[in-house]
């Protein structure tokens, strides 16, 4: 048996030491969510799911399978950046410069900004401190214009609300993102208002990991959120509303998923895609 590496840990068989799994389990198309109900509710609308699948290790629950003739992975990984880094780490072991797009829940920091509202990101404000690891204090976190373009169009074509901006990644949900706990005083109560008067849109725990983690390791990444609360005025989404709001999500970076494909097959050889000239 080969030796382990403290710097490269694998598991049983090869697979990947987190995750659980090896390159023939993971696609070029992959979303991301926090939630593993989620994961599953995305793995439904697949035309099929790959056998073996859905497979567990630690908190990351994934699915590959095919849908409307494309190959794609949805993994739940569980909340925060930590858990982020370690996914898009051991995801490129498996598959290379693949498209991820994360699918969550954030809160909306604006007026404007209902609940049950999309927010399709365009670069993300650094609270956490993963990504300080491996880049300066002052490097942006910035989305893959092609998965922004393909994000806020599917949105658009499918009807749904939806607003296109910055986001701000929180390394936790009551201390770091402000809240008013009867227990626990947090230190950044004026946070969520300070972020909107910057003109942030919403506030979540993952995205900023994904796209400077995303980018260093050369995929195309972005993220889309439905608001789940509104910071401004305090609510909160009704619990029956959630679902549909969620889906909504789902159809956006799915959709998404099938316009960047579409993209790479218009552009041929050029580097990026372009729109043709009017002729």
């Amino acid at each position: 048996m080969k030796a382990q590496r403290a710097h490269a840990p694998k598991g049983k068989k090869g697979v990947q030491y987190h995750i659980g799994l090896g390159p023939k389990d993971v696609a070029p198309r992959i979303l991301l969510v926090g939630d593993p109900a989620r994961a599953a509710l995305i793995a439904e609308r697949f035309d099929s799911v790959r056998p073996g699948f859905p497979k567990a290790h630690r908190e990351y629950v994934t699915y590959t399978g095919v849908w409307k003739g494309l190959d794609v992975t949805v993994m739940a990984t569980g909340m925060g950046p930590d858990n982020t880094e370690i996914a898009l780490v051991e995801l490129h072991q498996c598959v290379k410069a693949p498209v991820i797009i994360r699918v969550g829940t954030c809160g909306a920091l604006r007026k404007g900004i209902r609940p049950g509202d999309l927010v399709v990101t365009t670069g993300a404000v650094r609270l956490e401190n993963t990504t300080s690891a491996f880049v300066e204090a002052g490097y942006p976190a910035v989305a893959h214009h092609e998965v922004v373009l393909a994000l806020a169009s599917a949105a658009a074509h499918a009807g749904h609300a939806h607003h296109v901006g910055l986001t701000a990644t929180a390394p936790g949900f009551y201390g770091w993102q402000g809240r008013r706990h009867e227990v626990l005083k947090s230190r950044f109560e004026s946070l969520p208002a300070d972020l909107g008067r910057q003109g942030v849109l919403n506030l979540e725990m993952e995205a900023s990991a994904l796209l400077v983690i995303g980018h260093l390791l050369g995929s195309r990444v972005g993220a889309v959120c439905v608001a789940f609360a509104n910071r401004v005025d305090d609510t909160f989404l009704a619990p029956e509303r959630r679902k549909d709001a969620e889906a909504r999500a789902i159809d956006v970076g799915l959709g998404a998923l099938a316009l960047i494909d579409r993209m790479d097959h218009e552009r041929g050889r050029a580097p990026h895609w372009i729109i043709s000239p009017s002729t």
